[in-house]
């Protein structure tokens, strides 16, 4: 519209406040209100309202936000879950015609801090932890919240929005942390098993570290979980009762050390020294089975990474060699070029890429290597053609490295199980460490002393790894329906000729006893005090327990049935045929549909088949070091980290 010659109306008479954002214009005949803002032309005729005209100005991208509420008259209250939203106008239609979409809203409402926009609630609080949740998920910064560019896209997504600091965001995640710290509080009261707690320690910046406690269970429907209970600074300086004082306070805080199984370190000597001292506490008040046997329980996955440290050691200087070997090949094309042509000359029909590796990484480092070995003749040849190449690894660099390859490759595929199984429970590492434990007494047999003194080097470190864990394991094994005693039938042999026979029986009185244990625990074992409870203080009440007027006959049942000499879950068990093998077998799952055929030992296989015999996780597995709390993490006071770790992890579930 042409508006050379519009006049502009005094709107003196014009009462709503509308008219302080738009100038009425008269042509001709026709009215128009022009904003100030973006100087959008709509209908200024007296018939047509001013609706339309507070409609643009809640829109309005070049409008400043402050005061847009008075154009933003409060409705009342839509029917619960229902939310009226104006709809946008359209640009070539009269924005007189407003059509009003409902739409079914699911989300909680809050009463507090919400602002009206017409028909549609923006619910501040609700908003702002939103946000907060967003960042504790995600692991983003705080000061986030404080940026430039996220402060914008906020403005102009959502103007009604009240933006916060950091610290305003802070204390909404520490809110939320206490929240949620209570849901995983009551969950871990009503378990039905005991819970297993692995301890890892982190490095943060500087000379900072971080003790992080998990705890492991199976559910009340067979799901192995776990879950972060806490992330706490320690103190390099301190002793080892400080830090086992530290451990028992976490548990005594979240109400569990009469609920722990067992606990799972890294191999140490400090280790050592702070387990027995949990131990020795928790025995005295008898609240560990089969006297703690299997309460001291090292990582699988950290003790065949110090043997890979070993082996890497070992190989330090044919590591070298081959590492700038692939760096001089790659330094240029004609090289490169030179190195393939030889390839073929020699009947090399690999089309593997050869890179260096990332020494952080020691599967990278087996990569490497085991590339370069199918390429050992054509390095051979080029250092005859090549002067300034002077670093080929000798023959008997190459007879080496060929072997220590094989136990490098053993390593990867015992690794990838322990932490890339579907179902990572205490079964799946019993064949797993027995297959290592022989290829070591193998090694250790080696004519070359180099390898033999290399095999003898990592067989003290898992020696030590084994004298602690291999009844956990073997217990482990035998709950597999696919496997039971047979298993260790087929290994301990194997392992200890002659000695076998022995060594199984006295597993099997172990696992006798922490069968007999877990009995005294189950349901029938409760019946006495059922019994006692009701004679003594039900007859005035009318509780659930009161009910059961039968609960002697199932004791006079259950002692019927023993004096008839009538066979154990254990018994029946064991005789019955094995399950059949396949691979994807979920023994949680079995021991859920088998659980009224073997009430008490199901009781006994939820707790070990619960234990974490390894706490890498999967992206970590080949790290070498300890993992890394990132910068912005640290730099944070350690409440909050813990807060921020915790709640990312209950969040995630």
């Amino acid at each position: 519209m042409d508006m050379s010659d519009a006049v502009i109306i005094n709107s003196s008479r014009l009462k709503s406040v509308v008219w302080n954002d738009f100038d009425r214009v008269k042509k001709g005949d026709t009215c128009v209100a022009v904003c100030r803002h973006c100087k959008k032309k709509l209908s200024g005729s007296s018939t047509s309202g001013t609706s339309h005209l507070r409609n643009h100005l809640i829109r309005c991208q070049r409008r400043n936000n402050h005061g847009i509420a008075q154009y933003c008259p409060t409705r009342g209250k839509k029917k619960e879950g229902t939310l009226a939203i104006v709809n946008i106008d359209q640009e070539q239609k009269k924005d007189e015609v407003l059509n009003i979409v409902n739409l079914k809203y699911e989300q909680e409402q809050m009463k507090d801090d919400t602002v009206n926009i017409g028909n549609n609630n923006l619910d501040q609080r609700r908003s702002r932890y939103d946000l907060a949740r967003m960042i504790i998920l995600h692991g983003y910064p705080l000061t986030m919240v404080e940026h430039v560019g996220f402060r914008v896209f906020v403005k102009n997504l959502q103007p009604l929005f009240e933006l916060v600091t950091s610290s305003r965001i802070e204390a909404d995640c520490m809110e939320i942390y206490a929240k949620e710290k209570q849901k995983v509080y009551e969950m871990l009261d009503k378990l039905p098993g005991k819970i297993s707690l692995s301890a890892d320690v982190w490095a943060a910046s500087g000379d900072s570290k971080y003790l992080c406690l998990t705890a492991h269970y199976v559910d009340e429907d067979w799901q192995l979980k776990k879950k972060t209970l806490n992330f706490i600074p320690i103190d390099p300086s301190q002793t080892e009762d400080m830090d086992s004082e530290v451990i028992m306070s976490c548990l005594m805080d979240w109400d569990i050390d009469r609920k722990l199984f067992s606990l799972t370190f890294d191999s140490g000597n400090s280790s050592d020294n702070i387990v027995g001292r949990i131990k020795d506490r928790l025995s005295q008040n008898r609240f560990l089975y089969l006297n703690g046997q299997l309460f001291d329980v090292r990582c699988a996955t950290h003790v065949v990474s110090l043997m890979v440290q070993d082996a890497l050691e070992a190989l330090g200087e044919v590591t070298l060699k081959i590492r700038e070997s692939i760096r001089y090949v790659r330094s240029s094309l004609s090289i490169q070029a030179k190195f393939n042509e030889l390839a073929l000359q020699v009947g090399i029909e690999s089309q593997k890429c050869l890179c260096v590796d990332n020494p952080s990484q020691w599967k990278s480092t087996y990569s490497m290597l085991k590339d370069a070995l199918e390429y050992k003749e054509a390095f051979s040849r080029l250092q005859e053609y090549e002067q300034d190449y002077k670093m080929c690894p000798s023959d008997l660099d190459w007879e080496r490295l060929s072997v220590v390859i094989g136990c490098f490759k053993l390593f990867v595929e015992v690794t990838n199980v322990f932490t890339r199984s579907k179902y990572l429970t205490a079964n799946i590492y019993f064949p797993e460490i027995c297959d290592i434990h022989l290829q070591l007494i193998e090694w250790c047999k080696n004519p070359d002393e180099y390898v033999s003194s290399l095999a003898a080097k990592m067989r003290i470190k898992f020696d030590e790894y084994w004298d602690k864990c291999n009844l956990g394991l073997a217990v482990a094994a035998m709950l597999d329906p696919r496997f039971k005693m047979k298993l260790m039938e087929y290994y301990y042999p194997q392992l200890y000729g002659s000695s076998a026979t022995e060594l199984i029986d006295d597993v099997f009185v172990c696992i006798k006893t922490l069968y007999n244990e877990h009995s005294i625990g189950s349901p029938l074992s409760s019946i006495d005090q059922g019994l006692a409870w009701q004679v003594s203080g039900s007859s005035g009440s009318s509780g659930k327990e009161s009910r059961d007027r039968l609960m002697g006959f199932d004791k006079f049942l259950n002692e019927t049935s023993q004096g008839q000499g009538s066979k154990s879950d254990l018994d029946k068990y064991l005789e019955e045929p094995l399950f059949p093998r396949n691979v994807d077998f979920n023994v949680l799952n079995w021991w859920k549909v088998h659980t009224p055929r073997y009430p008490i030992l199901s009781m006994m296989a939820r707790n070990i088949l619960g234990i974490p015999m390894s706490k890498v996780e999967s992206e970590s597995a080949f790290n070498i070091g300890r993992r890394v709390l990132d910068n912005d993490r640290s730099s944070l006071h350690p409440p909050l980290v813990q807060a921020l770790i915790c709640s990312q992890d209950w969040m995630r579930e």
